[in-house]
């Protein structure tokens, strides 16, 4: 990939979000770029890849070392040990969920900057309704006790996502996840996510259940672009 090293002293969540930003945002372009084939089969097969860590944290898959675009915040000198860590858990997460969540979509890009978490977990949902089994899956994440525990139920929500082709903004949750390292940061990305779950209304004219992608789900047949 050749998404750029962020230059100028921004804040280490920053870079995270427009590293990742950069890095899914190409590999998307090459998924669903009809007109060239040699940029298409490179995302394949680098998605391929990628979506064998969605829900792991790095430590556990060093075969994708060096894949994942990590390294374009790692090359930064000014990075502290601890910073690093976090920053380097919080875009292999983002990144190979983001794989995950692509995978059998290659019509349409599965991240979009402008859908927080919440929203997303939100729109699965019938229009007006709460589905209960959705909301406690989102409720586990929100009290995920580790940052094992909150990758695994990530995976889950991303997979229900997938289902119903509702994108997520992954560079936002890259951000996120670099917070949720800490107490503190956690308990402010659980208020963001609630809050953009509660807040967030349909478009005006559009139809109870076509929000949620029910209107979507007859099943894609699978593609030279889902082989593993």
């Amino acid at each position: 990939m050749t998404a750029t090293i962020p230059g100028g002293r921004q804040q280490v969540p920053d870079l995270v979000r427009r590293v990742v930003g950069e890095f899914v945002s190409e590999l998307q372009e090459g998924y669903l770029d009809s007109t060239s084939k040699a940029a298409g089969r490179l995302a394949v097969g680098r998605l391929a890849q990628l979506r064998r860590g969605a829900g792991k944290l790095p430590q556990d898959v060093p075969e994708l070392w060096g894949l994942t675009g990590v390294e374009l915040i790692l090359q930064d000198p000014s990075l502290s040990e601890a910073q690093a860590v976090k920053a380097e858990a919080a875009v292999f997460l983002a990144v190979t969920l983001f794989a995950l969540h692509q995978q059998s979509r290659p019509n349409q890009g599965m991240h979009d900057p402008d859908v927080d978490l919440g929203e997303a977990v939100r729109r699965l949902m019938p229009t007006g309704e709460i589905d209960e089994p959705i909301r406690r899956r989102f409720v586990r994440v929100g009290t995920a006790g580790s940052l094992e525990v909150l990758a695994y139920r990530l995976r889950e929500i991303v997979s229900l996502l997938r289902r119903d082709s509702i994108p997520l903004d992954y560079a936002r949750l890259a951000q996120c996840l670099y917070h949720a390292h800490t107490p503190e940061g956690l308990a402010r990305v659980r208020q963001q996510w609630g809050r953009s779950f509660h807040s967030y209304r349909p478009a005006s004219g559009k139809a109870a259940g076509t929000e949620s992608g029910q209107a979507e789900r007859t099943p894609q047949p699978k593609t030279d672009k889902d082989v593993t």
